[in-house]
């Protein structure tokens, strides 16, 4: 994540004015190594993992005659990294690419904040793409400040290249290990060398990081959906704490310099985050929702005439609650795809229309019917309402809400944006009092059991030990935010 310090939770401007009841993801990244013009794949990838950022992106490459180049753009992928003329000022077989989704209160960020970051040191350059967030990153500036480093950006990831610098080791690779030892939080990193790609987790491996090889080249992605569209072979997942330093000619080279620990990857990451086509420990996440569905129908039934998906991702849970529950599936809430970002310039009344200009509801399925509405996740509850009154308008009978995630009632400060904690209404309202608030007949959450089996706990959650990282829902943080703790963030008390 790029985040604007000091990086407490704030409410987000949103993707458009009427899409900011959702988590968002605040990056992706990728990078190849042994192919020709490698920033094209990397272009590609990006365009893949555009759902986990999508106000901006910036491409490093490294060519052997002409050094390093990088271009880094406001928008979307499609918009800024199709031109060929753009695309030959990036030439080289090794490039590294990250995207961007805007950061904790930073509306109208500067492009010098877009990564790539680059740094060059005596012993040569090297570029860093950071998906994840440093929690010690405002005692680190301020150490790095006082010490005589001068920060180009506002993120808590170009710290990592200031840590870098001040390394006394001989290699970029174990400068990088000495500046991620001092790092607290979440990172998932793509680097690069004049000859090297790099990829290490944090020894949680809260963020995703996966391997893939095409043809004799090698990739690095946070998702698998980036290594299909360039045609790469999933090799594996980067392991919780570990580094691979990757040459175009010597192959793949792991070691583990943190010390080892269980994993707490983001189980939000099953939930929403990434797409329903990539493959998380060696399982689809469609599958993975799809099961989520399955449990929350066992959890929760409730006599009704359709089950309908909130659009688009609540569909693969609604799927499999309509599966369990035998009662029909139907897209009673159909999705207008042409709604982009950057929309009109919203005045009061186009914003009083609401999520008609995005969501429309399918009212000859929906009249006269009890209606079983299947979203991901409640944040804000503002968009909940606004559909539960237009299923309402479409004549329903009645409306029953089913979450397919825990009350989100912690912000999360590992790479995620969340509104700060009074915001989220799980924090300040009970199941019934959400439910009287939405005014809808009923509204019930799969239990974070219940989305530990369907993830493939069987057991459900190990109290003692989460398998999982999932402070969004119990509060409960493996890694300290010492930055948000030192500014009066109040952590969850000791049962």
């Amino acid at each position: 994540m790029d985040s604007e310090l000091p990086a407490l939770p704030k409410q987000m401007p949103p993707a458009h004015p009427f899409d900011d009841d959702k988590l968002k993801e605040e990056c992706g990244i990728f990078g190849v190594i042994g192919l020709t013009d490698a920033a094209n794949f990397v272009a590609l990838g990006l365009h893949a993992l555009q759902h986990r950022g999508q106000e901006a992106g910036g491409i490093v490459s490294h060519d052997p005659e002409q050094g390093f180049n990088s271009v880094r753009r406001f928008g979307y992928v499609r918009d800024n990294f199709t031109s060929q003329s753009l695309m030959e000022t990036l030439p080289g077989p090794l490039a590294i690419g990250h995207v961007r989704y805007s950061t904790a209160g930073s509306k109208g960020a500067a492009i010098r904040d877009v990564q790539p970051f680059f740094g060059e040191f005596a012993i040569g350059g090297a570029a860093i793409a950071h998906n994840g967030n440093i929690t010690n990153a405002i005692a680190l500036r301020k150490e790095l400040i006082e010490r005589g480093s001068i920060f180009q950006s506002g993120s808590d990831s170009e710290c990592i290249i200031h840590l870098m610098a001040r390394s006394l080791q001989k290699r970029i690779p174990e400068r990088m290990e000495d500046a991620l030892r001092r790092v607290e939080g979440a990172f998932s990193v793509v680097a690069m060398t004049r000859s090297k790609l790099i990829g290490v987790r944090d020894p949680l491996g809260v963020r995703p990081l996966v391997l893939g090889q095409l043809g004799e080249g090698w990739v690095l992605s946070s998702e698998t959906c980036a290594l299909d569209i360039i045609g790469a072979r999933l090799v594996r997942e980067i392991e919780p704490g570990e580094m691979v330093v990757i040459t175009a000619g010597g192959g793949v080279e792991s070691h583990f310099p943190f010390r080892r620990q269980p994993s707490r990857f983001c189980i939000f990451e099953h939930v929403y985050f990434s797409r329903p086509d990539s493959i998380i420990g060696g399982r689809s996440v469609y599958e993975t929702r799809h099961q989520i569905g399955v449990e929350l129908a066992r959890e929760a039934p409730v006599d009704a005439d359709l089950v309908c998906p909130v659009p688009d991702s609540g569909t693969p849970a609604a799927i499999g609650y309509s599966h369990e529950s035998g009662i029909p599936f139907a897209m009673g809430i159909i999705r207008n795809q042409y709604m982009g970002r950057t929309f009109i310039e919203p005045t009061e009344q186009i914003r009083n229309m609401g999520v008609r200009l995005k969501l429309n509801v399918n009212r000859a399925l929906i009249e006269g019917k009890r209606v079983i509405l299947v979203d991901d996740s409640v944040v804000r509850g503002t968009t909940s309402r606004k559909i539960k009154e237009m299923i309402l308008d479409a004549g329903a009978a009645e409306v029953h809400f089913r979450i397919a995630s825990p009350p989100t009632a912690w912000p999360c400060f590992y790479g995620v944006d969340t509104p700060q904690r009074e915001k989220l209404l799980a924090a300040t309202m009970s199941e019934d009092e959400m439910r009287d608030h939405l005014q809808v007949d009923s509204l019930k959450f799969i239990s974070l059991d219940g989305l530990y089996r369907a993830v493939g706990e069987a057991g459900g959650r190990n109290a003692k030990c989460p398998q999982y990282c999932d402070a969004c829902f119990s509060g409960e943080y493996p890694v300290a935010p010492s930055d948000m703790i030192e500014q009066g963030f109040a952590l969850k008390a000791a049962e």
